[in-house]
């Protein structure tokens, strides 16, 4: 099987953790883009591995009982919802399969059974942030190259999967609610009929860089406008459009970033009009939300993620709670009035800033937060000064815990532990660290992204006694 072949049948059996289907062919598996488990295509090899081929679907023999309509004009190209094609119960169904084969896979411990995965009540318009990019040679669609007509190059939208240079124009997007589509689409057309120059990520020129919009649960919205260099004619041009346009903006900002990435953490942020955060609800708890916090992406099931938590970490009120990658503190504070202490630490001392602040607002007085590297913080000193935790959780980021904090959980022996996790791969991997103390009690998959392949699961480990 070489590049450039095609395969006259192939029979979609499975699908991959990154959403791709699975076929096989001369006992190697393929790897097919859009398809959907008992579709059966032809298909074109575009790549080959030692282990694998990748190919596309040039043509759609068979239709899977799994496969529906995508309903968003854009599938295909922007990458953002990747499995549109797919019936929402399949998505769940193949979702708890990756995280049961996972860390039955990769943990090699003895485990009960995964509870049913708990999906999402809002299939669409469920992200409360985007970040939309601008870009003076936007990509151009099949349709638009087989018409012959010119076309408006200028584009706000987002970038082609595995293309730092490639953005397609969005029409209108299903992840984040009004009044998203509207300042996009509006702020496009008003930046077009001034001639406002449009940000080339090659040549590294131009004004319009990115435009970020936050909704929230309580109605307020804040937008930033990221542009390369400080002309402030044209800032105040667009932040006035911005502001007059869209009275319900509670927070318009903007930065200036000159540098070759898009990132702005380490840059001032400006207030131009209204607060310079918004406040999201969850439950009888109030956080806020500054340009740079972060905060989980879907507001109301990340409520029932923490939910779980909480049920997991089963707390009296006397218990001593260690809250592992806290970041803005929004599990440390949801579970500290069943607590009798909960200590935070987290990287981003911003951030521990944020969960600080989280604490005061909803006058929890029980809350100590800690900013360090945590391999470098949590250790036999710091437990020494703070207390043994009778419990801990822990939501790391995608790469799972450092060796080193995931081999002082094993030693210390807690009561508990809750580990959440957005990878069952690496979660696995650290399972199997903790499996020297500790045993799986619970496994509980929570849906936090429909249309994708990604999945959040909370597992609950009790002391071996």
């Amino acid at each position: 099987m070489k590049k450039g072949v095609t395969i006259d049948s192939l029979v979609i059996t499975g699908i991959s953790s990154e959403g791709k289907g699975v076929g096989r062919v001369d006992g190697k598996v393929v790897f097919v883009k859009e398809t959907v488990p008992g579709d059966v295509v032809k298909a074109r090899v575009v790549g080959k591995k030692k282990k694998f081929l990748e190919a596309y679907a040039e043509e759609l023999l068979k239709k899977s009982d799994e496969r529906i309509e995508p309903f968003c004009e854009h599938f295909g190209l922007c990458g953002g919802c990747k499995w549109q094609h797919m019936g929402y119960d399949a998505q769940l169904k193949y979702k708890q399969e990756h995280v049961d084969e996972n860390l039955r896979k990769l943990s090699g411990l003895d485990l009960p059974d995964i509870m049913p995965i708990l999906g999402s009540e809002k299939t669409s318009f469920y992200r409360n942030k985007l970040e939309f990019t601008f870009s003076n040679f936007r990509w151009l669609t099949k349709d638009e190259i087989a018409s012959g007509e010119e076309h408006v190059r200028t584009g706000l939208g987002f970038h082609i999967p595995k293309q730092f240079n490639k953005i397609v124009n969005i029409n209108k997007c299903h992840l984040q609610s009004d009044p998203s589509n509207d300042i996009r689409l509006k702020v496009k057309a008003f930046a077009d009929a001034h001639s406002v120059p449009y940000y080339d990520v090659k040549k590294q020129e131009g004004f319009l860089r990115n435009l970020i919009i936050r909704t929230a649960s309580t109605g307020e919205v804040m937008v930033i406008l990221q542009v390369h260099y400080r002309d402030q004619e044209l800032i105040d041009l667009m932040m006035n459009y911005l502001k007059k346009e869209f009275p319900e903006i509670t927070s318009l900002m903007y930065v200036v970033n000159e540098k070759g990435n898009d990132s702005y953490s380490d840059l001032e942020v400006e207030l131009f009009a209204g607060k310079d955060h918004i406040m999201e609800q969850m439950g009888d708890l109030k956080f806020k939300i500054g340009p740079k916090s972060f905060y989980q992406t879907n507001s109301e099931q990340a409520h029932e993620l923490y939910k779980v938590a909480a049920e997991f970490a089963d707390l009296k009120g006397d218990e001593l709670v260690y809250d592992l990658y806290t970041g803005t503190g929004t599990i440390a504070n949801f579970v500290a009035r069943s607590a009798k202490k909960v200590i935070g630490i987290e990287y981003v001392e911003d951030a521990i800033e944020d969960a600080k602040i989280n604490s005061e607002i909803n006058k929890i007085t029980n809350t100590d937060f800690y900013a360090g590297d945590m391999k470098d913080l949590l250790g036999n000193e710091f437990i020494n000064t703070h207390g043994k935790p009778d419990v801990i959780i822990t939501d790391p980021p995608r790469a799972g815990m450092h060796p080193r904090v995931t081999q002082l959980l094993a030693d210390l022996k807690s009561d508990r532990i809750v580990y959440v996790s957005c990878n069952s791969a690496t979660q696995a991997r650290d399972l199997e660290v903790l499996g020297q103390s500790y045993e799986v009690v619970k496994i509980q998959p929570v849906d936090m992204f429909p249309q994708t392949a990604h999945v959040e699961n909370v597992v609950l480990l009790k002391l071996r006694k």
